[in-house]
């Protein structure tokens, strides 16, 4: 008696992916296209605006389908196969202590589901003050993406005041980037600008996501550009007399500000998944102020629309 085959590849479930774009790359694409320039030759010219090399070629060769076949141009998405997925690894290293370039930082607690370890002396006393005194003076009150506009509005749902640094501004900036990304486990070139944010008696922020919600068309140009937000690290720069804890809900988690400490959480792995239970607010400062540095970590290099928009005119 023979054993049973294996069902044939044809027979697996189709496994799809979401590639999602802006309209000056599609232009981009498909003009290059036209003007006789190659898939493989177009590809690499995205790896080296540090697109991922198989997301390049998947997107390149979608327009080239959507081309030789006739239709119409995707607008803002475009769906692809994709290669079964191999189990998603967690960036943060399973250590006691972790090297961050020129700094050993200690592992206080960690979870895996979702990913969350609050981290040791990140930053020196001396660099938390340095960090206030540098952020003070360009404090504004703290934005969020408006989802129907794309637009940077004040939201009722945080009462804090805030700033962001360019990548490596200065010589303290520099420093504390390259740490920050080492511990991150991705290069410096994935991180927005370090966010400062300072929190007066009372204030707080709302339960939310870190990660782009991907069906929300104001977040999908950002996404095309630089790929999801992967990754946050929040830094204490002060210690608070009472209040001020990060809260997780959905894993009854509250981490308490000390100065020079940090939370950091995972929220989109190697295979694209989003996780949901890194749902997460700033509980209301009871008693004094609250300091946080806040950095984020995209797939790939970050680009900003001001920096597309540069681009694209040249």
């Amino acid at each position: 008696m023979h054993a049973p085959s294996a069902p044939h590849p044809a027979n697996a479930p189709r496994q799809t992916a979401t590639l999602h774009f802006s309209p000056e790359l599609r232009d981009w694409i498909v003009g290059a296209l036209q003007r006789g320039r190659t898939a493989p030759e177009i590809a690499d010219a995205l790896v080296s605006r540090q697109f991922d090399p198989a997301v390049a070629r998947a997107l390149v060769d979608a327009f080239v389908r959507v081309l030789r076949d006739g239709g119409p141009l995707p607008e803002g998405q475009i769906t692809v196969e994709r290669m079964p997925t191999a189990p998603a690894v967690p960036r943060l290293p399973y250590a006691s202590v972790l090297r961050g370039g020129d700094r050993e930082v200690h592992v206080l607690s960690r979870t895996d589901k979702p990913v969350v370890a609050v981290l040791e002396g990140v930053l020196s006393h001396a660099e938390c003050d340095a960090l206030v005194a540098a952020a003070r003076p360009r404090l504004a009150p703290s934005t969020i993406v408006d989802p129907r506009t794309g637009e940077h509005v004040v939201s009722p749902d945080r009462s804090s005041q805030g700033m962001f640094f360019r990548l490596a501004e200065s010589a303290l900036l520099a420093t504390i980037d390259a740490r920050v990304s080492a511990l991150m486990q991705l290069p410096m070139e994935h991180g927005e600008g370090l966010q400062v944010l300072q929190y007066r008696p009372g204030a707080q922020s709302q339960p939310h996501f870190d990660f782009l919600m991907p069906n929300n068309p104001a977040n999908q140009a950002s996404i095309a550009r630089s790929g999801q937000r992967v990754s946050t690290m929040v830094i204490y720069l002060n210690d608070v007399a009472e209040g001020g804890e990060t809260v997780f809900p959905e894993i009854g988690l509250m981490v308490v500000p000390r100065k020079g400490n940090a939370v950091y959480f995972e929220y989109c792995d190697s295979n694209g998944t989003l996780d949901g239970k890194t749902l997460h607010a700033a509980a209301p400062v009871a008693q004094g102020e609250k300091w946080v540095a806040t950095k984020w970590m995209r797939q790939r290099r970050f680009v900003s629309a001001a920096e597309e928009t540069q681009i694209a005119s040249m």
